[in-house]
């Protein structure tokens, strides 16, 4: 169990976050036409995994806006931004943003990629939803970079992770 911040209060987070230079296995997510979307359909290609608790909250609209703006010129990379949110609410977000170079993906399907990934909040009001993270995958899920951000509320560190791309 680790333990991450929620305005400063500790909230716990289970299942084991991955490391650099540990390989995440495929997992299987609905995309927002719920279509079942797996980490292999993007086989030879980068990843960055966006995690976070909810596209309906500031600090994630956020993560997903910057990274949309920086993945339009990222090379042979695609950007997963990951929640446990219906799809629905990601197709919403996307549309009345104008989203396009990112992917949303859900986790509502199989609660089981929260503890997979090592990011499942287990306490607190945001119980039952995914903690943010940002983790980068080489073309064979090899994690070049990973961070869970140790307070919710603020947002990722993405030159870093942008950086070891």
């Amino acid at each position: 169990m680790t333990q991450v911040t929620l305005a400063g209060q500790p909230i716990d987070v289970a299942g084991h976050f991955p490391q650099v230079g540990e390989t995440v296995e495929n997992l299987v997510f609905a995309n927002s036409q719920l279509d079942n979307v797996s980490l292999a359909d993007f086989a030879g290609k980068r990843k960055i995994l966006n995690i976070f608790p909810s596209i309906d909250t500031g600090i994630c609209a956020t993560s997903v806006r910057k990274f949309n703006q920086q993945a339009a010129d990222l090379n042979n990379t695609v950007v997963l931004c990951i929640s446990a949110d219906l799809p629905f609410a990601h197709a919403r977000f996307c549309g009345a943003e104008g989203i396009e170079n990112v992917q949303t993906l859900s986790t509502f399907r199989d609660k089981s990629l929260h503890e997979k990934l090592g990011v499942n909040i287990t306490s607190s009001g945001l119980a039952g939803l995914t903690a943010r993270s940002v983790i980068v995958l080489d073309e064979n899920n090899k994690v070049l970079h990973a961070e869970l951000v140790s307070e919710t509320k603020s947002e990722p560190n993405y030159e870093k992770a942008l950086a070891v791309l």
